[in-house]
């Protein structure tokens, strides 16, 4: 029940995210002179609405997006042939890519923001530290694990000791493939039990190559099974916060919104390859931690962070999913706002060529002649929203085992 609460929290930090997300399209849109007929929160049935002027404001039952509804966004509104010069689709093409740019820039914003509250408030790891792939301490390897957060005990050297990895070491490469987080190391290991690895190793000012024989545990799935993976011993050294002042925070938040920004890009190239486990995962498979998740799952983890009080981790998240969500949207696919941009430029470079020929421009496109394409890309986007919820109900992905 508490994780449910705590869940319904990072639910209401989403919709204050889609709400930011609409009022940066509402703000320009009145600023170039659009009408906007509605703002609203959420879909679904209406739970209230208040009018204000020329607008409509409220909040929906369904709190997974928003819409803000500006006048004439296409020629094929009948409003635009009512008062024209209110109409989105009739104004210059400069002000209409701000307008569609405007939800965008609101999500990087808020993203930045953030970064930048928790590096002045309780701090931020240094993001050019040089700590990725630190060993923070070399141990015995335990034979199996007895819960989802026990091990059993063990005694003596670990493997990584034995060899001669020491605490403070830097661990470049394995077996000839550069590493550049503790979690690659994890993951080559946990799949190389019985064998020997070369590990690529840095020293004070020396590069050392150490042979670590892997040795082969018991450890348990997410769903709680018996599995056998590989332990060498070696756990990550601590990842170290720094406290930045009001100054300084402007540059470590500028990094992070670029360092996201990049990761999201791509998480978003990687996307498409990773549906069919989610789709496997629906039915008993292993889900991937690294996987996409829906609202129903990133609420759910936001639950688990607030639960146990990780609210810096909680707040970053959020940043995160609004980076994620500006770069979704700059996607050049219709009905997405990248794709109403795409049709902005069209018009542009097409209008522009005619200008070259001595023809006149033909002014907004016609929608109609792409609307097979709209309802594919957003039958599209339903079917696969639809199956990440079921996999985030059916088998989520736990943090905490």
């Amino acid at each position: 029940m508490a994780t449910l609460l705590f869940a319904l929290l990072f639910a209401v930090g989403i919709a204050v995210t889609v709400g930011l997300h609409e009022w940066g399209h509402y703000m320009t849109a009145r600023m170039f002179g659009m009408r906007v007929r509605q703002f609203f929160i959420g879909f679904g049935p209406k739970l209230f609405s208040y009018r204000r002027g020329q607008t409509e404001y409220g909040i929906k039952a369904i709190l997974l997006g928003g819409y803000c509804d500006i006048a004439g966004m296409t020629n094929q509104d009948p409003f635009t042939q009512e008062n024209p010069q209110e109409a989105m689709a009739y104004k210059p093409w400069w002000q209409r890519i701000i307008v569609l740019l405007g939800g965008i820039i609101m999500n990087i914003i808020v993203a930045f923001v953030i970064f930048y509250a928790v590096a002045v408030s309780s701090g931020l790891p240094n993001p050019h530290a040089v700590t990725a792939a630190e060993v923070g301490e070399v141990k015995c390897v335990s034979p199996q694990q007895l819960d989802a957060q026990t091990l059993a005990p063990c005694q003596g050297e670990g493997p990584a000791q034995k060899a001669g990895v020491q605490a403070g070491d830097r661990i470049i490469a394995i077996d000839g493939k550069k590493v550049e987080a503790f979690t690659q190391i994890r993951e080559y290991v946990q799949s190389h039990a019985g064998r020997t690895i070369i590990l690529d190793i840095e020293r004070d000012d020396q590069r050392l190559d150490i042979a670590v024989p892997v040795e082969k545990v018991t450890r348990l799935d997410q769903q709680g099974n018996s599995i056998e993976v590989g332990a060498i011993g070696v756990s990550s050294a601590p990842i170290t916060k720094e406290k930045y002042n009001a100054i300084s925070g402007f540059a470590v938040a500028i990094d992070y919104t670029r360092s996201t920004f990049i990761a999201s890009a791509q998480g978003l190239v990687s996307f498409p390859a990773k549906i069919p486990s989610v789709v496997t995962s629906i039915f008993g498979g292993e889900r991937e931690k690294d996987g996409p998740v829906s609202v129903v799952g990133i609420s759910r983890i936001g639950g688990e962070l607030a639960q146990r009080s990780m609210w810096d981790s909680f707040f970053l998240m959020l940043a995160s999913l609004n980076i994620f969500l500006a770069l979704f949207n700059l996607l050049p696919l219709p009905p997405l706002d990248g794709g109403h941009i795409a049709v902005v430029l069209y018009e542009k470079i097409r209008d522009a060529l005619r200008k070259m020929r001595g023809k006149k421009p033909l002014g907004p496109a016609d929608y109609t002649k792409i609307t097979p394409v709209i309802v594919t890309i957003s039958a599209v986007l339903l079917i696969v929203g639809v199956i990440v919820i079921a996999a985030d109900i059916v088998n989520p992905i736990r943090l905490f085992g």
